[in-house]
């Protein structure tokens, strides 16, 4: 296993998870229920900015790696997967989207396994419209946790749950654009279809 910073700040991201998470079952005397969700939104805007800032880095520096294009991905899922869960118990998501955005994400991870094994990635790479479902769902998560106005002027938790409703409709494109773009594959290798 390579180690590097942005490896290193892709682990930071799995460890940020349980923080998220973890702020919500804090007893209230510690922390009051408004400063459990600043709390909550401030980690989970580190933990997305070490996404952007990991892969810059791998890059520029040239110090990408199998491990690090296997975490990745990981640690972004389990992100939002945390994230969703704790917004659905906090009754800020429906459970209908949230199943939505984790099914795709593990159908999405399965088929791009799927397709590494029988040495055809490329027609999973990651697309333009994967990356606008992913940002969108990166401001609408940050949105929904924090429930509050922003500088009293923006209600974040009606434009969180926009968006996050947006990136569902984009989870559910994006999934069929790449089996559609796996389907030849998918039919070639089962045989049965």
């Amino acid at each position: 296993m390579p180690f590097n910073i942005p490896i290193l700040l892709t682990w930071l991201r799995v460890a940020l998870i349980p923080l998220v998470v973890g702020v919500y079952y804090l007893p209230t005397h510690w922390l009051p229920l408004a400063d459990r969700n600043l709390a909550a939104t401030l980690v989970f805007i580190v933990a997305a900015v070490t996404d952007w800032f990991d892969g810059f880095l791998a890059r520029r520096w040239n110090e990408t790696s199998a491990f690090g294009a296997f975490l990745d991905p990981v640690a972004d899922k389990l992100m939002v997967a945390g994230a969703l869960l704790v917004l659905v118990q906090l009754d800020r998501v429906n459970a209908v989207i949230a199943f939505i955005i984790i099914g795709r994400e593990i159908t999405i991870s399965a088929l791009r396994e799927w397709m590494a094994q029988i040495g055809a990635t490329k027609s999973v790479a990651v697309s333009s419209l994967g990356k606008i479902k992913t940002a969108a769902q990166m401001v609408a998560i940050p949105m929904l946790l924090f429930h509050d106005r922003l500088l009293g002027l923006v209600d974040t938790h009606y434009w969180g749950e926009y968006l996050l409703w947006f990136a569902g409709v984009l989870t559910v494109w994006s999934m069929f654009y790449y089996l559609r773009r796996a389907w030849p594959l998918i039919k070639e290798k089962s045989g049965t279809l």
